[in-house]
């Protein structure tokens, strides 16, 4: 059945083919990995450079609070109470709404970025 020449010619172009072709395949993939990986980090990078720029303006912002409050409260340090408790307000929110404020979407944004076809 398989004596003619030809046909094992053809067998081994195939073999040839197919091997080339998991080559080029092996190649994209790595690429779409970098690609995503890349998007990964420079979203991880802007993130933390906003919260961290964020931090800094409610710092400074707080304070400034705290120095208009102390007229009206009577004092410098019930005014920083004041903030103080504002802070740990903010903090039990973030605590207590962590899935939708944070876990949520990271999750789609990851679910988004590896999960989704990107010949589309």
């Amino acid at each position: 059945m398989f004596a003619d020449d030809k046909s094992i010619e053809n067998f081994q172009q195939l073999f040839f083919e197919f091997k080339k072709y998991l080559e080029l395949q092996k190649e994209y993939t790595k690429l779409e990995i970098t690609e995503k990986l890349a998007i990964l980090l420079s979203t991880l990078i802007m993130v933390l450079v906003l919260v961290i720029l964020a931090m800094v303006a409610l710092f400074y912002l707080l304070f400034a609070l705290a120095y208009i409050l102390e007229p009206i409260v009577g004092g410098l340090m019930i005014s920083f109470s004041i903030i103080a408790g504002i802070n740990i307000l903010l903090i039990i929110a973030v605590i207590i709404f962590r899935k939708r404020l944070i876990i949520s979407p990271m999750v789609n944004f990851l679910a988004g970025l590896f999960l989704t076809d990107s010949n589309k």
